[in-house]
Parts: C-alpha cells; structure tokens; sequence
C-alpha cells in the first residue's frame, strides 16, 4: 500500500479510523510484513509535521483477510477510554459477510462457546460450554440473494477471534473464501469476504454520537450487492 492509497474515514485530535484492505495486517506480526498501524503512524507524522515519535493506540483489530473500519486512539486518554467502551459492549459492530449457503432461518440469534486454538491459529467451537471456552453471540440476518451468493449482516455482541467466521460456519454458512472455516474455494486475492462495515460509539472525550462506515472493497463479488450495502 502507497501513502496516498491511505482511506482515512475518520481523524480528530484523539481518534483516526481508517478502511483496511483486506491482506493487510493491523498490528505487526511474526512475518515480518509491515502493518496498517505504520502506514497511519507515518500519515499522522506527515499531515501534522509531527517531529520524533507518533503516537497509535491500537483499540481493537480485524483478521488479515478482513477488510473494513479499524479506530486508532491518538492520545492515551482516547486508548483508555475506548478500551473499556468495547469491554463493556458499548461499541455497535456492523459487520457485511458474503455466504455460498443461505441461513435458516433467514434471521437470527446465534450462541456457540469458542476456544482458540493457538498453535494452529484455529477456533474450535460448540453449542455446550466447555473447558475455558468462551461465550460467543452474535446477530444476523439476510440482506440479499444474488446467483449462489448471500449478503448477510452481522452484529456481533462479543468481540472474539475469529467469530463470525466459525459462528456462521457454525449453522452451515462459511463465508466466501474462508477455507480454514469450510469454504469449498479461495477467493483469487486469497482473503475473504467478510468486511467491518461501521462502529457506532459514543466520543471517548467530547461525548458525541459517532457513526464510521467504511465503503464495500472495490471487487466484483462485492459490487454485485452494491445496492443492499
């Protein structure tokens, strides 16, 4: 990713969010690939001539294959506050996931306790607590059906790894591309089409409503639901 290809969607003295490709990392991992938070760090020290160090709290992240809105805090007041926002559930996640099977029902609630896996990078799942598994719900329901594809929004109420992805694997819906979770084929960039569509928040410091929406990848399967988004 260049500089100037930078979706910036949100900026103020304490928050930035910005429209992560999906590949792209969040966070620097193992590979060595460099992550979304230095290309954001980097804009922040050009647009504001900041001098030394920048500032960039992480708040919350998306897995590599998952595009959409991810907030950044500027300040440590900001990183503090949003923290304890997505802790006590005060955060709306609206999630868009594209499906090669259609839910019954079209609507619902669903509730599995997940385990993750960490050697395999994997999360097991369950309708029955089990050993330190963690509970896990979420909302849905069917926005559109176009050819053998469904749109589906998500809202999810816990904030797990990899939840979306094994929940609707759960009920027989894995989502476009994701092998690890029992889709049959890989999408031909290699991620999947799962995309943080908005948060909605209060304003850790000026007490505002917010509302971030991130536009749908520039893709074809995407664009077919262009007009349910």
């Amino acid at each position: 990713m260049d500089l100037s290809d930078l979706k910036v969607l949100y900026e103020d003295n304490h928050l930035i969010a910005v429209n992560k490709p999906a590949g792209w990392l969040v966070q620097g991992d193992e590979t060595g690939d460099a992550p979304l938070s230095d290309y954001v760090k980097w804009y922040i020290k050009v647009r504001f001539k900041k001098p030394g160090d920048v500032f960039l709290g992480h708040i919350h992240r998306l897995d590599r294959p998952v595009s959409g809105v991810v907030l950044f805090a500027r300040t440590s007041k900001a990183l503090v506050r949003m923290n304890k926002a997505f802790k006590d559930r005060e955060v709306k996640k609206t999630y868009l996931a594209i499906t090669g099977n259609r839910p019954n029902p079209f609507n619902g609630t669903l509730v599995h306790y997940l385990l993750k896996d960490k050697t395999r990078n994997y999360v097991n799942a369950s309708k029955k607590p089990f050993s330190k598994a963690k509970r896990s719900e979420l909302h849905y329901k069917l926005k559109a059906s176009i050819d053998t594809q469904h749109l589906l929004e998500i809202n999810p109420i816990t904030g797990r790894p990899h939840q979306i992805r094994v929940q609707l694997s759960q009920i027989g819906c894995p989502i476009r591309g994701d092998l690890k979770y029992g889709y049959t084929l890989p999408n031909e960039d290699g991620c999947i089409s799962l995309h943080a569509r908005s948060l909605s928040f209060i304003h850790p410091v000026k007490k505002e409503p917010v509302r971030i929406d991130a536009a749908i990848p520039d893709d074809p399967i995407w664009k077919k639901f262009k007009d349910f988004k």
